[in-house]
């Protein structure tokens, strides 16, 4: 992950930017999600990318790993959009 930090001068602030490159964790993902699991109990579920917690943290205001926030993250990967972050089928 990669945070950049940009002067506004016009409206007086910072604005911090963060970037990551995802490719590989959801490539990562798909290949999982073709792999048998072992059991039930402790299966892998999701592989989510930082830069998406942090997303999914600013756009809420919630603490990340809180029993809020995870309660947004199961919610979340309960939703078709996100199903790429999934690692079991």
């Amino acid at each position: 992950m990669d945070t950049r930090l940009i002067l506004d001068r016009a409206d007086r602030r910072i604005i911090a930017v963060t970037e990551q490159d995802v490719d590989p964790i959801l490539e990562r993902n798909a290949a999982l999600r073709s792999a048998r699991q072992r059991s039930d109990w402790g299966r892998h579920v999701a592989n989510i990318p930082n830069v998406i917690l942090v997303r999914w943290a600013n756009e809420t205001g919630l603490r990340p790993f809180t029993p809020e926030f995870n309660a947004l993250v199961a919610r979340k990967l309960a939703d078709p959009d996100w199903k790429h972050l999934r690692t079991d089928k």
